[in-house]
C-alpha cells in the first residue's frame, strides 16, 4: 500500500471530479479546451455530454485510488496500464463526440 500515491489520487479525482459537476451541472462551458461559443449549437448538450465523461475519469481515478490502496494486484503496473488505456478511450470519446454539439465547418 502507497499512502502517498493514494493521497495524490484522491486529490486528482477530487479536482478532476470537480471541473467535471462545474461543467456538467453548472454549465461552465468555458472549461472545455478547444471550446468556441459561436461553433457550438447545443450549449445545454455539450455541457452534459463533456462532464458526464469527466466525472467518468475522476470515477477511474477512484477506481485506481482503491486498487493502490488495497494493493490488490501486488504492485504489477496492470492497472496503470488499463488506466491509461481508460483515459485514452475517454478522451477520443470526448473529442469526436463533442463535434456533434457544433455546426459543421
Amino acid at each position: 500500500m502507497a499512502t502517498d500515491s493514494v493521497i495524490g489520487l484522491l486529490v486528482t479525482a477530487g479536482f478532476i471530479g470537480a471541473f467535471g459537476v462545474l461543467i456538467k451541472y453548472f454549465g461552465v462551458v468555458e472549461l472545455i479546451a478547444g471550446y468556441d461559443p459561436e461553433r457550438v449549437t447545443d450549449e445545454e448538450g455539450l455541457a452534459d455530454f463533456i462532464g458526464t465523461n469527466t466525472l467518468y475519469v475522476a470515477s477511474l481515478v477512484l477506481l485506481v485510488a482503491a486498487v493502490e490502496y488495497t494493493d490488490s494486484f501486488g504492485g504489477s503496473d496492470a492497472v496503470w496500464i488499463a488506466f491509461a488505456v481508460g483515459v485514452v478511450v475517454l478522451a477520443v470519446r470526448m473529442i469526436v463526440g463533442a463535434r456533434r454539439y457544433e455546426e459543421p465547418r
